[in-house]
């Protein structure tokens, strides 16, 4: 399943995995979209074998594992990651240089 996890986080320059119901993800999903970055969103708990995917993201290292952040095909990590990353100023670098963005 980890296989799987790769290939869908190498689908976009930035590749969130989220559940729907969740309230940090939903943070994360609209400060991308606020940026302009138009990320591939895989929401687990609509998936069919998203359980299966969730337990692949916690056993890559992703504490919780939603939402799980790729940008350039590397995770990157949560929601408390892209913040500081946000907060540090290095998230729009990032994204530019995964060309996430283009400004």
């Amino acid at each position: 399943m980890e296989r799987a996890v790769g290939r869908l986080a190498s689908e976009r320059p930035v590749v969130i995995f989220s559940k729907s119901s969740c309230c940090m993800c939903h943070t994360i999903k609209t400060l991308f979209s606020d940026f302009g970055v138009n990320p591939a969103i895989h929401e687990l708990d609509e998936m069919p074998r998203g359980r299966e995917i969730e337990q692949a993201l916690a056993r890559l290292g992703s504490n919780p594992t939603v939402p799980t952040v790729f940008i350039g095909g590397e995770r990157v990590g949560g929601a408390n990651e892209i913040m500081t990353l946000h907060l540090n100023r290095s998230l729009i670098p990032m994204l530019k240089r995964a060309g996430a963005l283009w400004v």
